[in-house]
């Protein structure tokens, strides 16, 4: 029998005892610490790449035909844009429908484009079934006036051109498709009795002018003030009194009636010599609805720059402006019509407000999900220390029964065994002071484990 101490018995053998090693369990602490960094990690990544990623260095545009006023204004854009790191590719097209088309094929990778208002409700214009989701509108940029030039005596209802050689716009043209719309509510169709030729600008003029046409329809783009004083000049050629604005303003929501003041194009002939009236379209920025917040407030404010000017057809400051007609009014498009720019990106350079903002965005769940779940770290790090006293009780209690299902001498032996090592291992364990108790409960509970087993061995010697 060991006389010695027992505090100085070996730890190998069976009933030593020594201190426990105190300490911060940091493998505990790590995988409680690990789990809730893989937690935030997951946050922030989500809210990076999905609530808010940084925005796009490129963007492209579908403007119109080369050196026509909107192609004219995308280059502007494009300036304007490059001042601030953004890339603008310009691309030319044959006009609304075309921009139209690219914007409503995800595949053409085209971001925004000029649409002339009302040829979504145009019917004959676009197929049926054609449905442009995931478009929006960042407003509108400009007024598109409709000229209408004819020679011979004074007409005030566009049903007096049937019959004659109208120049209404080159094929796929917005203009010509709300031309064709108007003239067929005026029961003026092509093939019946009128002839409509796809000539437009200086051509159409030229030809009015020579008198192989009788009348030409000329858009905002094509109407040059040059044009028009060539035209209103000429004795026996008029500019067109749409008389019935009002009602066409009704019948067709999309348009609007606009007056050329007198004397506009030649103040001091007074020409026109009076108020005459015409209608007009708008022309939209229309977006995918993927463009980021950050852009559509940098677009909108060069929008400003390029089209806020005064000219004959508009007052300074008037576009852009919200208002939408054939897409929804971009949601970042509404709050920059009505508060502005951000805080950050009024005060910094864009690339830096960017940086900022995602890093606001940042903030919020990080303050709302990293501090409440900082609270589970002491529960989780409780958990994985006491763990392993849990799994030590049950292998006490797997032996113990085991041992009083069979108490036969082999068993005994290997009681004695297994208890000695699990006695072993908490020894060595190191772990907190703060749950010295849940140490010291195990082995007394080991002990008296071992006393009951022992008692049962030498009642089965008897």
């Amino acid at each position: 029998m060991d006389k010695r101490d027992p505090a100085r018995r070996s730890p190998d053998r069976p009933g030593s005892r020594r201190a426990a090693d105190y300490g911060v369990s940091w493998l505990d602490l790590a995988v409680a610490i690990g789990l809730m960094a893989i937690v935030v990690t997951s946050v922030v990544w989500v809210t990076v790449r999905i609530i808010r990623p940084a925005p796009p260095s490129t963007l492209t545009i579908s403007a119109g035909p080369e050196h026509s006023r909107f192609w004219v204004a995308a280059q502007q854009y494009k300036t304007i844009l490059a001042r601030n790191g953004v890339t603008l590719r310009v691309l030319a097209s044959s006009g609304t429908l075309d921009n139209l088309t690219r914007l409503a094929d995800p595949a053409s990778h085209v971001d925004l484009g000029f649409v002339q208002s009302g040829l979504t409700r145009v019917s004959d214009v676009l197929a049926p079934n054609t449905v442009h989701a995931g478009l929006m509108s960042l407003g509108t940029v400009s007024n598109w006036p409709l000229f209408v030039f004819y020679r011979g005596p004074t007409l005030t209802r566009l049903s007096q051109f049937a019959g004659k050689r109208l120049a209404i716009g080159r094929e796929g043209s917005g203009t010509r498709q709300i031309v064709l719309l108007l003239l067929r509510a005026n029961g003026v169709e092509s093939d019946d009795n009128a002839r409509m030729l796809p000539i437009e600008g200086e051509d159409a003029v030229n030809a009015l002018l020579a008198g192989t046409i009788d009348a030409a329809f000329l858009r905002a783009d094509s109407a040059r003030p040059a044009l028009m004083q060539k035209m209103i000049r000429s004795a026996d050629i008029r500019l067109f009194d749409f008389t019935q604005a009002k009602a066409y303003t009704r019948t067709f929501p999309f348009l609007s009636q606009f007056e050329v003041p007198m004397g506009a194009f030649d103040l001091a002939d007074n020409l026109p010599p009076e108020p005459t009236a015409t209608i007009e379209t708008t022309i939209e920025l229309v977006a995918r609805d993927t463009l980021h917040p950050a852009l559509s407030d940098l677009i909108i404010e060069a929008a400003g720059e390029v089209h806020g000017g005064a000219s004959l057809l508009q007052e300074a400051g008037e576009y852009p402006r919200p208002v939408a007609h054939d897409f929804p009014l971009s949601p970042d498009a509404a709050r920059y019509y009505k508060s502005g720019k951000s805080f950050v990106y009024r005060t910094m350079p864009f690339w830096l407000a960017s940086l900022a903002d995602r890093l606001i965005v940042l903030v919020v769940p990080i303050v709302v999900i990293l501090i409440p779940a900082l609270r589970f770290v002491p529960p989780l790090y409780a958990w994985r220390v006491k763990s392993r006293f849990y799994r030590r009780y049950g292998e006490l209690i797997a032996l113990e029964r085991g041992v009083f299902d069979d108490p036969s001498e082999l068993n005994f032996v290997r009681f004695a065994t297994k208890l000695d090592g699990i006695e072993r291992d908490l020894n060595k364990l190191r772990m907190p002071l703060a749950y010295s108790d849940s140490f010291y409960a195990l082995r007394e509970h080991i002990g008296y484990v071992r006393a009951q087993v022992e008692a049962l061995r030498r009642a089965s010697d008897v």
